[in-house]
């Protein structure tokens, strides 16, 4: 099915977060291993404009489609992060804007040289840096919607799942974009697929690699994805990735956990 891209950027609106009772956390606060995770989960949220920068030197920028969806995700990436900051400041613990850029500055030449990197890399792959953007986007949408649901499904939090349901149900409507993109630009078109499977298999890593140490990462990894459920929930992910033209076999998830040692 189509993506009425108009449809969306014209509904689009920040995930509604006020009208919960967020008392319920004085009573019964969130534990501790769901704190930290909420934390990474918000600032990569909040991170996502640097994500936009590095798109916006690439050729994707000029395809009026994928330009009105990345402008119009953003913003509402970044309420993810407002709402999710919200629970966290309850919890006593802030995500400041000025922490956030400390975060990217530590990242030195590595963050400075990204948007060249991406430039000339891009506009030497020509139009087919297209479909491997939009397989990547697919792919970390999928996997950060599992993780909201992950979450959302052991925390014995009404008020949590709630609001991470509002967000993973504006998650999906981005997971729609990104694939049904993925899907047109790598069917019947080999290099696209060749070029995507080569970049997935050489530099794809989880969400928020990179920009957070890797203890965060290896603890949100085991936290909401160890075990037999957890194992499973991202195996769906490898599946469905593996059903789009060119990517038979890839387990990019699984691999990615078992590297991390998260038991199944």
């Amino acid at each position: 099915m189509a993506f009425d891209i108009d449809r969306y950027t014209r509904q689009s609106e920040p995930v509604s977060w006020e009208d919960l009772d967020y008392s319920v956390f004085r009573e019964n606060p969130l534990p501790p291993a769901t704190l930290r995770t909420l934390r990474y989960m918000c600032e990569i949220e909040f991170h996502t404009v640097c994500y936009l920068r590095d798109m916006l030197v690439s050729p994707s920028r000029k395809d009026p489609q994928v330009g009105s969806f990345m402008s119009t995700w953003n913003w509402e990436e970044i309420w993810h992060g407002e709402a999710l900051s919200h629970v966290l400041e309850l919890h006593g613990i802030t995500v400041k804007f000025d922490e956030l850029k400390a975060k990217r500055v530590k990242l030195g030449w590595r963050d400075r040289i990204s948007p060249v990197k991406q430039s000339m890399l891009s506009n030497i792959v020509g139009i087919d840096f297209v479909a491997v953007h939009m397989l990547w986007g697919s792919i970390n949408e999928r996997s950060t919607a599992a993780a909201y649901k992950r979450l959302a499904s052991f925390d014995d939090s009404p008020v949590l799942t709630a609001l991470l349901k509002r967000i993973a149900a504006q998650e999906t409507k981005h997971i729609a974009f990104y694939t049904t993109q993925a899907q047109a630009r790598l069917e019947d078109n080999p290099r696209a697929q060749k070029l995507a499977r080569m970049a997935l298999r050489t530099a794809w890593q989880p969400v928020g690699s990179g920009v957070s140490p890797e203890s965060e990462v290896n603890h949100v990894m085991h936290h909401l994805f160890s075990g037999p459920e957890g194992r499973r929930e991202i195996a769906a992910v490898d599946r469905y990735i593996a059903t789009l033209p060119g990517m038979a076999g890839l387990t990019l998830l699984t691999s990615s956990l078992d590297e991390r040692g998260v038991p199944a």
